[in-house]
């Protein structure tokens, strides 16, 4: 797929980014990186140029973007903090498509979330829904793609499901958890998301893995796998939050927010269409079980820890 045009990509150092850039530099692209995290442990070496942001600054995010072709757009903010909002992702994300357009970027290739809805009671999904129209309404050359929930070895969820299995004997759920869950391997995602670069046509994909699950049911997989089978009690919804709350205390952390329960519980992390990732979920743990869950994995120590590389099992 080598060719002579630079391609740039959000969060080279962090989790979908990472795996996007390893793909580009394996097949002998040049790639360069935007972040919020320049001092940040670099897998890469001398392989990629990284460059600030520069959301305030328009003009040197558009100079940095000078002669890149394609743009892999992975940036986005989980949930609110006193630190940094959706509010501003959102605001910085129109900044950043509109700096593409005005460097002459070719495409861009979107990662956003399955089933935005510009009228969903959610702001996460509302925001993804709003980032979608205004890249659909630009000049640019464009591929979204909605993932569910990532797995790989540095993710956040699916780790974290483990890690509460292996330390606490009796876990509760969010209600009875017969809601879905269809997961997907973010290696896989980086492999669409490059595919999508040679393309001039303008698509949506939703980028889901081939197996789907009751909630309940892939924590008991999760279980079985790493020899910790544990009792599941299901609980109302706010009494499960404000346990993750208390648990969130003794890890500095927000393990989740009310809004992902929502979704999760509405089952907004699947869909209903083919799925064009083919790494299944069930293959993966049995393949990690002696590290999934050793360590927590903290969203918010990302966040604040500029220069420590994602944790790596």
């Amino acid at each position: 797929m080598h060719d002579e045009s630079i391609h740039a990509v959000t969060g080279a150092f962090g989790y979908t980014g990472k795996y996007i850039t390893h793909r580009l530099l394996a097949a002998g692209q040049k790639v360069i990186t935007l972040t919020n995290s320049v001092n940040r442990e670099n897998p890469f070496g001398d392989r990629i140029t990284a460059y600030p942001f520069n959301f305030d600054h328009p003009q040197k995010l558009i100079e940095s973007l000078r002669g890149v072709s394609v743009l892999y757009n992975t940036y986005w903010i989980r949930f609110n903090h006193k630190q940094f909002t959706q509010t501003d992702a959102v605001r910085n994300t129109l900044t950043l498509f509109d700096a593409a357009a005005k460097a002459g970027v070719r495409r861009i290739v979107h990662i956003s979330i399955a089933n935005p809805a510009e009228d969903s009671p959610l702001e996460y999904y509302r925001n993804k829904a709003l980032l979608e129209k205004a890249l659909q309404q630009s000049r640019t050359s464009w591929a979204i793609l909605r993932p569910t929930v990532l797995f790989g070895k540095e993710d956040i969820l699916i780790n974290n499901i483990a890690w509460t299995l292996r330390h606490f004997p009796l876990v509760p759920i969010f209600g009875f958890g017969n809601y879905h869950i269809q997961p997907v391997y973010v290696d896989d995602l980086a492999e669409l998301a490059v595919e999508q670069a040679h393309s001039n046509q303008n698509n949506i994909i939703n980028a889901v893995g081939p197996e789907t699950f009751k909630y309940k049911n892939l924590l008991r997989l999760i279980g079985k796998a790493i020899g910790k089978k544990r009792i599941l009690i299901p609980v109302p919804p706010p009494l499960g939050y404000l346990g993750s709350r208390l648990t969130g205390l003794l890890v500095n952390d927000i393990i989740v927010t009310r809004a992902e329960i929502t979704g999760l519980m509405n089952n907004l992390l699947c869909v209903d269409t083919p799925p064009p990732c083919k790494t299944r979920l069930t293959d993966w743990i049995k393949d990690h079980a002696h590290t999934l869950g050793k360590k927590y994995a903290g969203e918010l120590s990302r966040r604040k820890n500029r220069q420590k590389a994602y944790q790596n099992l």
